[in-house]
């Protein structure tokens, strides 16, 4: 099973990828690969989600994850469409459960200190900071570090291509999720091109 740790491993920047209309799936899933960027975090946001997600994970390169869960029918809705990783926006001992016995590895969602505890209780040591920018950002991933030195973060959230490199500066910061690759006027455009080189920008960032 893989480690949520080792996706950072493959880059920078995980995509926070919104996808509207299912014969976008694939094209977007290539035009990120090409670019340098392999995980790719799918949001349970729209009714063609999961069905993009299976198709996605068939994208030579890709390592395709679920995210915006927040149920134990979600976690089972993901591993059945494929999906390799899971991502929530909050933490629940119900979701981690869930995703355990799935055998789905889960980046849950923190924003306080508290959820920190209750994460790091159930077995986490590397958790998303979100809504980031909303709830401190650079300032209270450093404020973090110190109570919690052994744990890692990938802040989400109102981070954009010029203040993800504060973030990625940062020591408990091993990976961030972003928005900004996957631009909706980008996509409606079917402007693959420019995801590509929006891909590799965010590659190259660290």
């Amino acid at each position: 099973m893989l480690d949520t740790r080792s996706l950072a491993e493959h880059g920078p920047v995980i995509p926070v990828i919104v996808i509207q209309r299912l014969e976008d799936a694939v094209p977007m899933a290539e035009a990120l690969v090409a670019g340098g960027v392999r995980v790719l975090e799918v949001t349970l946001r729209t009714p063609v989600a999961l069905k993009a997600m299976e198709a996605m994970s068939k994208v030579p390169g890709a390592i395709v994850g679920a995210g915006t869960l927040r149920t134990a029918q979600d976690a089972r809705n993901a591993k059945a469409a494929g999906c390799q990783f899971a991502v929530s926006p909050g933490f629940t001992e119900a979701l981690s459960d869930a995703c355990k016995a799935e055998g789905l590895p889960l980046l849950p969602g923190v924003s306080t200190a508290s959820e920190v505890m209750m994460a790091n209780d159930a077995g986490y040591g590397f958790l998303k900071l979100f809504p980031a920018v909303a709830v401190g950002g650079v300032n209270l991933l450093k404020a973090l570090s110190g109570p919690f030195p052994d744990v890692a973060f990938c802040p989400t959230g109102g981070i954009s291509l010029e203040t993800a490199p504060q973030f990625l500066k940062l020591p408990n910061v091993k990976v961030c999720g972003g928005s900004w690759l996957t631009p909706q006027d980008a996509v409606d455009a079917k402007d693959w091109v420019r995801i590509t080189r929006l891909a590799a920008e965010a590659a190259a960032l660290r």
